[in-house]
């Protein structure tokens, strides 16, 4: 690698609820720079959420990116002239951004509604621990599992 590492930027908190965790989550949905239209989704399902559940949407949110956020992960490690799947502890960092991704994806794979209802249906699944971004982390945590007897490799 050369030259230096470029620096972390500080993200500001969003608009309405001054999150930090929000304003990410917006960062992600956002597409080609339109940041109002990416804000209008979120907060849309937010409304929806609060309509829904009578409680805070904030702690429903982070109540749905702890559950599909994954502890571990498999990574593939060539070792010998063979490939292992090696399982790995994720980070804080990458486990938030997992986690995001995968919500943001499920609700996008749904059919049939606006973006902002889909994804306040896959935040309330997540809570309940179903939807397409739980089985996801499932699947993670199946194939790290499996994969226990390389962990030795793991350095």
């Amino acid at each position: 690698m050369r030259g230096k590492q470029a620096p972390k930027r500080k993200i500001e908190g969003d608009a309405k609820y001054n999150d930090v965790d929000i304003a990410k989550f917006i960062n992600y949905i956002m597409i080609g720079g339109k940041k109002t239209v990416a804000q209008k989704i979120v907060y849309g399902a937010f409304d929806i959420i609060k309509e829904q559940t009578k409680q805070d949407p904030r702690h429903v949110f982070s109540k749905a990116l702890k559950k599909v956020s994954p502890l571990v992960e498999v990574r593939g490690k060539r070792i010998g002239g063979a490939n292992y799947q090696v399982p790995f502890q994720v980070r804080g960092e990458r486990r938030f951004n997992l986690g995001c991704k995968w919500i943001i994806e499920a609700a996008a794979g749904r059919k049939g509604k606006p973006m902002h209802e889909k994804l306040a249906a896959e935040i309330m699944d997540a809570v309940k621990e179903e939807g397409a971004a739980y089985k996801k982390k499932e699947s993670v945590h199946r194939m790290a599992e499996a994969n226990k007897a390389f962990a030795h490799f793991a350095r």
